[in-house]
């Protein structure tokens, strides 16, 4: 009898998957646990494996197409066996639920029973985010019907009949504002010409893409900057590293600034927080998320969970751990999730500061710059210390700038007087 290759739960709270490569077609044969298609939730690439050995007789689930946990991807049977009809509903099935679904990819959003928007529009999904830029809709004038308030892509297109039924008065300035909107939502502005190349968007870029408008639409950012001499953890390390190595860690400076991270969240625990209509929810747990590139593909957060918990050397073997799985794409969904404060080591590529955009939905993400030796005055005589800029951002409904440079300050502070 055939065998139905269905989504499985790749972690908590992950309802939805994306299909993003079949690693056999339609006719192929295929060994019992050997990799079939590989999925994609929240950025995190996983090999789903064959659940029996035999043909692939059917392939339900197309590249690029959203499908819920449980639901069927592919028949696996002997060669020339025909699918029956029992499979054949359940494909139907699966097509009308997943029409009807579209992904939830931002985590720790509160939920409320009965949620009013203000800047934080909760869930949007990819479906919904590309409607309202096609016409050009202020998800915060739209009313959401879905669960806990959520924007369906039926609120979206009510709102745009709607707005065509009643059309607003429009005078003056606002002329040329609705001039400026229309031509910022209209590509046919920008017509390709011959030797023009078209990429097609992954599904990581897609994410990315939707997360950080959806992140400058939700909170006002607000950059503060500060530089930290780097002597005593560059002598530290240089101290521990051999010792760090016999025990198979690489001791990277990205462990002493999350070191000093957590010093600065303990100190301050608003920046450990998110904005919710209610009020400020301050989460006890200190999980930071580690901005990692993959190169071309984008980038990926994974998170140091408990990380007030972790000595030096638990927490360089933690940064190791997680560097080497994300880019070797073997990060599990529940390892992507959960995060309270990010940091982003945009200096590795030889930036100096940056204004990183903030996770939502966290109070803020700390931006590190290359480290240089440069001339500074200390005690009124010319020195040569290794300096790096801290750019933190913050949301400015939270903090205000004080309580974000008193966060930044205690972070320095560790730094420079690393013992």
């Amino acid at each position: 009898m055939a065998t139905k290759v269905l989504v499985p739960l790749l972690g908590e709270g992950v309802e939805e998957v994306t299909v993003t490569k079949w690693l056999k077609k339609e006719g192929d044969t295929v060994k019992e646990l050997e990799p079939l298609l590989e999925v994609n939730t929240d950025k995190v690439d996983t090999e789903i494996p064959a659940p029996a050995s035999g043909t692939v007789l059917k392939i339900l689930a197309q590249e690029g197409a959203p499908a819920k946990v449980g639901a069927v991807l592919a028949v696996i049977g002997k060669p020339g066996e025909a699918v029956d009809s029992e499979q054949s509903s359940v494909k139907s099935e699966s097509k009308v639920e997943s029409q009807k679904s579209e992904p939830a990819t931002f985590d720790l959003q509160p939920s409320t029973s009965d949620v009013r928007r203000s800047t934080d529009l909760g869930f949007i999904s990819p479906v919904v985010a590309k409607i309202a830029a096609e016409y050009g809709v202020d998800l915060s004038q739209v009313k959401g019907t879905g669960l806990n308030g959520r924007i369906t892509k039926n609120d979206v297109l009510g709102y745009v009949e709607s707005r065509k039924r009643h059309p607003e008065p429009v005078e003056g300035s606002q002329v040329e504002s609705r001039i400026a909107q229309s031509a910022t939502f209209q590509p046919s502005n920008l017509k390709p010409i011959e030797g023009d190349q078209l990429i097609k968007h992954s599904t990581i870029r897609k994410q990315i893409a939707e997360h950080m408008v959806m992140s400058k639409h939700t909170s006002p950012h607000v950059l503060t900057v500060m530089e930290a001499d780097m002597s005593r953890v560059v002598k530290h390390r240089a101290a521990n590293k051999e010792m760090f190595a016999r025990d198979g860690v690489n001791l990277t400076f990205t462990a002493y600034f999350m070191m000093a991270i957590v010093a600065g969240l303990k100190a301050y625990p608003l920046v450990n927080s998110s904005w919710t209509d209610e009020g400020l929810l301050v989460h006890k747990a200190i999980n930071i998320g580690m901005a990692t590139s993959l190169g071309e593909e984008g980038l990926i957060v994974p998170v140091i969970k408990g990380a007030d918990n972790l000595s030096l050397l638990a927490m360089a073997r933690t940064v190791n751990d997680l560097a080497n799985r994300a880019r070797a794409k073997k990060l599990q969904p529940d390892e992507v999730k959960g995060g309270t404060f990010t940091l982003t080591n945009h200096g590795i590529s030889g930036s100096l500061f940056a204004f990183p955009v903030i996770n939502q939905p966290q109070c803020g993400i700390l931006g590190v710059g290359a480290m240089q030796k440069r001339v500074v005055v200390i005690d009124d005589a010319i020195a040569i210390r290794p300096m790096v800029y801290l750019s933190f951002v913050f949301d400015h409904r939270i903090l205000d700038g004080a309580s974000a440079d008193n966060f930044l300050m205690k972070v320095k502070e560790t730094l420079e007087n690393w013992a």
